[in-house]
């Protein structure tokens, strides 16, 4: 087993260039949050001004592209192609409209600042993306994406077409997309959330209370539900990757590590995003299947919930491999034994056997304080009214 997980981890390891500290829990090592292919792109705001100008030849094709066949927004994001720099009287940065006010997080693919409108005074998160880097992440042809948005992906950014079609109360929204030819860089207007992400909140209060804790996991599978439901794999759902209002609503973010998937066949051949959240499966297989893999992320990132610690840790990246492959889940003897029900079904080795977003949802120890798990009402999508046309005709076969 070890000369297997060696070659796994020189594999992988292979994918990137460089790993940063993260300001993580103390709890963990910092890489145990940290995908594979991490390699920053942009060390500095003056990069994006200067790619404008340096780019004389043939422009790249830009994120510009036709509504998803799919799409569940009512009012589909906004797509501008022009990018204008500037300085704001008050020496800030402008990008459009936007002007900035601090940084808020680096990540996989860019880095994340908080702007405000101009016009209005609304503030956003915007993520900038450097495209020439994301060419090098392209989907293989062994995956089994959506025909539309692989051809989107061929220049552009393949979780930015994924954010577009989604629109749900636990999943960060995508407001506009600004992608001008000629730039090497790509923003994505989103949604603020002014809060924290779970990592932080369990770095300061340690293991979260039982009662808020189901509030989280509610929130969190009515979004992994919402996201099966339309043919989308998160691919790294994880502490960092949940933020939390100051409501106490959560809502999913970072869609880097994303799939879509056609009909009933989620399986992937892709590495997924992190060490410390990824499937055992995902380890011991040349594909996997995205549902169940999301699924084992969700349990990890529960059980970091309610213990504050990661179920299977390891000194190093191999021996965190083998934890997850060969170790067996240890829960505290204090909790309910219906939550030790619910994680030990969440974190089952075996993927078949592991339970699946619409059942967790009506597990005893989720339903006992609040009710159900909320279920979006209405979706004007074209997938969901094909799902539901399906279930009315009693045809058990995906579309």
């Amino acid at each position: 087993m070890s000369g297997f997980l060696c070659s796994k981890l020189d594999e992988k390891m292979s994918l990137s260039n460089s790993f940063t500290v993260h300001e993580s829990s103390i709890i963990q090592p910092w890489w145990l949050f940290k995908p594979f292919y991490q390699n920053y792109c942009l060390d500095n705001d003056d990069d994006e001004e200067r790619d404008i100008s340096k780019r004389n030849g043939a422009p790249l094709t830009p994120y510009m592209s036709r509504e998803s066949l799919f799409t569940c927004k009512k009012i589909p994001p906004k797509e501008t192609s022009s990018l204008n720099f500037a300085t704001h009287m008050n020496g800030k940065k402008m990008i459009n409209e936007y002007v900035k006010v601090r940084k808020i997080s680096r990540g996989s693919y860019g880095k994340v600042a908080l702007y405000l409108n101009i016009n209005n005074g609304t503030p956003f998160a915007i993520k900038t993306v450097c495209k020439s880097r994301l060419r090098k992440m392209r989907v293989t042809q062994s995956e089994t994406a959506m025909a539309n948005v692989r051809r989107e992906v061929r220049y552009c950014v393949y979780f930015v077409s994924i954010m577009k079609m989604l629109d749900h109360p636990n999943v960060v929204n995508l407001i506009e997309v600004i992608d001008d030819k000629k730039a090497d860089y790509l923003y994505m207007v989103l949604e603020y959330v002014e809060g924290e992400t779970i990592s932080e909140i369990s770095r300061k209060t340690g293991p979260i209370d039982e009662s808020t804790a189901r509030s989280y996991f509610k929130d969190i599978i009515a979004g992994v539900i919402y996201l099966h439901s339309h043919n989308v794999i998160h691919g790294d759902m994880k502490p960092e990757n949940l933020l939390v209002t100051r409501s106490g609503r959560v809502k999913i973010c970072d869609f880097s590590s994303s799939h879509a998937f056609e009909g009933a066949n989620d399986e992937l051949r892709r590495f997924p995003g992190t060490v410390a959240v990824t499937a055992p499966e995902c380890y011991l297989d040349a594909s996997y299947h995205g549902k169940a893999a999301d699924i084992w992320a969700v349990g990890v990132t529960f059980y970091y919930i309610v213990t504050g610690q990661l179920p299977f840790l390891g000194e190093s990246i191999p021996e965190t491999y083998e934890k997850i492959l060969n170790s067996p889940l240890s829960l505290p003897e204090e909790i309910d034994p219906e939550l030790k029900d619910l994680l030990q079904r969440l974190l089952c080795k075996d993927p078949i056997q592991r339970i699946t977003s619409d059942v967790a949802a009506e597990h005893p120890w989720v339903v006992k304080e609040g009710g159900l798990v909320p279920r979006k009402s209405s979706c004007s999508c074209r997938l969901s009214c094909l799902l539901a046309k399906r279930h009315q005709n009693g045809n058990q076969q995906y579309i």
